[in-house]
């Protein structure tokens, strides 16, 4: 009788979609420092987002339908995260404050810790950081639909850490700390890098607003 295939352990299957996304996040930061490097802006259209299916924090489904004709502003966190998620959270809360009052646009704030970020935590998560609901979205769903989502369309990877490699209690995930810009027709516009030794919100955060303003027609 021959020997069945063992099934590939989930952890790799994890592991080989961040490394495709952190590649696919490369090409696109490159892409858009040759842009800046022209002064333009905003690059060409990095790719499509694809439609999907979450649940925002009042348990309300949520898909890509309700954002057409819009432009929104994504990141990726988990609300038990102890150390870049809250920075990241303070900076799409400036955002929020500092969009113009005639603009549109969306805020996005996907979780990579779906088993625990209910509607319900979330909601308490974006209450804390001051949301305006009707601006600043929170998303939760299954790990396919987010993993399809934030690896898949936006570039924003995230993976679980195992408890032996953890260094602080909270320390369930590794995720990206950028924020990505999609434009009104769904395209992945741009890629703003929110930490690091040679990054400055005070910097970034107006080439976001400018680039928000753009693609709404105002500049």
């Amino acid at each position: 009788m021959s020997e069945q295939p063992r099934p590939i352990p989930r952890t790799l299957w994890v592991g080989f979609s961040l490394l495709v996304g952190m590649i696919g996040l490369a090409i696109i930061l490159m892409a858009f420092g040759n842009s800046r490097s022209q002064n333009t802006p905003l690059p060409d259209v990095l790719g499509q987002v694809a439609d999907f299916t979450l649940t925002n924090q009042d348990g309300t489904v949520t898909t890509l339908a309700d954002f057409t004709n819009q432009v929104w502003v994504a990141d990726i966190i988990f609300t038990r995260c102890a150390s870049s998620c809250p920075i990241m959270s303070r900076q799409m809360k400036s955002l929020q404050d500092n969009l113009p009052a005639g603009s549109r646009a969306k805020l996005v704030t996907l979780t990579c810790d779906p088993d625990y970020d209910t509607p319900s935590i979330m909601k308490k998560y974006g209450e804390h950081y001051g949301a305006d609901f009707q601006r600043w979205k929170f998303l939760t769903g299954t790990p396919k639909a987010l993993s399809d989502l934030a690896t898949g369309s936006l570039k924003l990877g995230a993976t679980p850490v195992s408890p032996p490699d953890r260094t602080d209690p909270t320390d369930f995930f590794i995720h990206s700390t950028i924020f990505v810009i999609v434009d009104q027709q769904a395209r992945l516009r741009g890629v703003f890098q929110t930490e690091g030794q040679d990054v400055n919100w005070k910097r970034v955060e107006p080439q976001i607003l400018a680039a928000v303003k753009k693609l709404e027609g105002g500049g």
